[in-house]
């Protein structure tokens, strides 16, 4: 099925006839234009802006045509509630794998916009797989695990945060490549968060074959592209285009409000310099004595030295209790409190969450907060986004950094860089998403003069990576080699 847009261009190219079947995915190849409408589901309790309208339509479209695909709208549009009207104007059952993070999300949006909806939450050790549900919720490690997932056969499979399956060696891409559909999505506002191999494993999920085997995929598209060759880019572009779906939010959704990124840089007091010299020091001496180094080598001594740029007591052993980064998130903090704004502090290391949230106690600033540990996640969210709850939420960047949705925060920190922007981007949807009413401040902190710094200029690169194969082909950049790593660490 999915062979008869490449047939129609190959007709094209021998001044034959397209194929019939052609006629009925010419929307697909005109760029959604004239999608044909189908009657939005009755008991949807809510309105679909136009974008979700045509997002609607397009799934639906899809599936009658036996296709699948990819919807990447930008994070905060509304994918959830389309995904929703799609499954709900269709018979089940249905299946949506999610992070364990935001499954009681998925739960909640489906009871506030289709409460008839026969909804089951097949999670947790008391699970039970529930026959007769129109739409069943689950997890990617269940997914892995779980033979009553596997062996039944179902009417459409819905992955959401799709970038789970990137890797398509790992056994959760392997179990949903095994799973028994007729009809298959993925959701994502990250198609492409490190290479172009990502998005062969999700349309490897949505349409096997599509884009052939992996190593043809490599030597067609990936080192092509790699090594520039702009052909290559807007071939793989307009060859994916018809079945990736992506709106961003500045031009579908005008009217949220405004997002400011800024960067706050801070200066390391001289008791965390010197900690943060003597790693520094370590490093240089490891790499020069050893020019044959492993990237995990190199990865190990750039996490040491990221620790010790955010605080010292990241790092084994005795260490001073001087944050420069903490000092000034604390003092930002207390201003944002006091002029009765909300915030999500987003850190990658649990241990300096522990250490932020000492130091707001002792301001006696309120915190809740959402890392690996949580067991009541749909708990915490509630609790923050009522209006009598705390106004500071640390949240593990693994943890929380996609899926909920947290409006009550109008102040985003991002305490410290983490290599992929995509990852951090995600962090600040969080809040700036549909049914935010206020401006929202993004703040990364960075510590002054350390590798950080770094970190910044390569994460201005990495942004390219999505643009070549889903947006515009005019440039690429892989994943991080031995060598950039290295130049970070030098």
């Amino acid at each position: 099925k999915h062979a008869t847009l490449a047939a129609a261009e190959l007709a094209e190219a021998l001044d034959s006839p397209k194929p019939r079947a052609l006629r009925k995915l010419r929307p697909l190849l005109d760029n959604f234009k004239a999608l044909p409408e189908k009657e939005i589901p009755e008991d949807l309790q809510g309105k679909l802006r136009s974008y979700q309208r045509t997002g609607f339509f397009w799934m639906s479209f899809l599936a009658k045509a036996d296709l699948g695909g990819i919807l990447a709208d930008d994070m905060g549009l509304g994918k959830t509630l389309q995904t929703l009207c799609h499954l709900r104007s269709s018979k089940g059952p249905h299946l949506v794998v999610a992070p364990t993070s935001v499954l009681h999300n998925w739960k909640s949006e489906a009871a506030k916009f289709f409460p008839e909806m026969s909804v089951s939450l097949y999670h947790g050790p008391q699970r039970k797989l529930d026959s007769k549900a129109d739409l069943v919720l689950s997890s990617y490690a269940l997914l892995r695990m779980d033979d009553k997932i596997q062996n039944r056969k179902w009417k459409t499979v819905v992955l959401d945060e799709s970038q789970a399956i990137k890797n398509a060696e790992s056994q959760t891409a392997q179990a949903a490549y095994a799973l028994h559909a007729t009809h298959r999505f993925a959701l994502t506002g990250t198609p492409v968060e490190n290479r172009l191999e990502e998005l062969w494993s999700q349309f490897h999920f949505v349409m096997p074959g599509f884009l052939g085997g992996r190593k043809h995929f490599q030597e067609t598209y990936s080192r092509p592209i790699e090594q520039g060759e702009m052909v290559a880019a807007e071939t793989l572009r307009r060859r994916i285009q018809p079945f990736v779906l992506r709106r961003l939010k500045q031009d579908v959704a005008p009217e949220l409000p405004p997002l400011t990124e800024l960067v706050l840089r801070c200066p390391m007091p001289d008791e965390q310099r010197d900690v943060y010299k003597a790693v520094h020091q370590a490093a240089q001496v490891a790499i020069e004595s050893d020019s044959e180094i492993k990237t995990l080598q190199v990865l190990e001594h750039l996490l040491r030295l990221r620790q010790a740029a955010c605080h010292p007591r990241l790092l084994p052993g005795d260490r001073p209790h001087q944050s420069g980064k903490l000092d000034l998130l604390t003092s930002k903090l207390k201003q944002v409190v006091e002029e009765g704004h909300k915030a999500l502090v987003f850190s990658q290391w649990t241990g300096f969450l522990d250490l932020i949230g000492a130091a707001l106690d002792e301001e006696e600033i309120g915190t809740t907060r959402l890392d690996g540990s949580t067991k009541d996640r749909g708990r915490v969210v509630e609790e923050f986004q009522s209006d009598t709850g705390p106004p500071v939420f640390l949240i593990s960047l693994k943890a929380g950094g996609t899926g909920l949705n947290l409006t009550a925060a109008d102040y985003v920190f991002l305490v410290d860089p983490w290599w992929n922007p995509a990852v951090e981007s995600q962090a600040t949807d969080r809040a700036h998403r549909i049914g935010q009413d206020k401006p929202v401040i993004a703040v990364r902190l960075i510590s002054e003069d350390s590798v950080e710094e770094r970190i910044l200029a390569l994460q201005a690169a990495k942004k390219e990576l999505a643009e070549a194969a889903i947006g515009g082909a005019e440039s690429f950049t892989g994943k991080l080699s031995r060598e950039e790593l290295l130049s970070v660490l030098r």
